[in-house]
């Protein structure tokens, strides 16, 4: 459930911070329009761990595929100059 509050609604933190979870941040509003959001600090972590895997997954994949071989420089011309005929 998404968990929406004015901004006013700061001035009773507590009440304010027992709503906030991982997985379900508070948004506050300004003048009925979205303005801030309150999110637990292990939710970043966990964000931050995902972009992690996923740079050292397409690292792992470019190894891989540099390891399988390499195009020559002349294949490499001859196939755009096919793509330009």
């Amino acid at each position: 459930m998404t968990n929406i509050s004015p901004v006013s609604d700061l001035r009773n933190y507590n009440t304010v911070s027992e709503k906030v979870s991982v997985g379900s941040p508070v948004y506050l509003t300004v003048n009925g329009r979205g303005k801030y959001t309150i999110r637990d600090i292990a939710e970043d972590e966990f964000e931050k761990t995902k972009a992690m895997l996923r740079l050292m997954c397409e690292l792992n994949d470019g190894r891989r595929s540099g390891e399988e071989g390499y195009v020559s420089s002349d294949d490499v011309r001859a196939y755009f100059h096919g793509k330009r005929s």
